[in-house]
């Protein structure tokens, strides 16, 4: 299963074609994405229409769901940002953190667009199709 950050989400339901959406786009036929309770959130706070709210929240809620904050997570998201830190990097969104902390602990390839999971993949081990996506294929 991948997680799919809310990047990749936002720019797929605006009809943004690229590496990332194209393989989302993969995922979902081979159905082997899976959305986080925290990117569900993001997701659903985005939406103006409520037409288009409720088709999201139907069609994501059958995919696979992880539950990826708890009291077991708050360390390790807060060593990972202070490691980060500590190389002169500040991550702008806990989210983020949190997100990827979650993906390097069970170790889930994570697709995204947004440059502040490049950090985790650089010094932390993230793994996954990202930024630089295009550039490998």
């Amino acid at each position: 299963m991948i997680p799919v950050d809310t990047s990749v989400w936002i720019d797929y339901f605006n009809g943004d074609i690229n590496a990332q959406t194209d393989a989302l786009d993969t995922a979902l036929i081979e159905g082997t994405v899976a959305i986080a309770d925290l990117i569900f959130l993001e997701i659903l706070q985005g939406f103006k229409s409520d037409k288009d709210y409720q088709i999201a929240k139907e069609r994501l809620a059958s995919l696979d769901q992880y539950s990826i904050f708890n009291s077991g997570m708050v360390e390790k998201c807060a060593q990972n940002f202070r490691t980060l830190r500590k190389r002169g990097i500040t991550i702008r969104k806990t989210n983020d953190v949190i997100i990827a902390t979650y993906c390097i602990k069970h170790r889930l390839p994570l697709l995204y667009i947004d440059r502040d999971f490049e950090p985790f993949v650089k010094y932390l081990g993230l793994t996954g199709e990202g930024r630089n996506f295009q550039d490998s294929h």
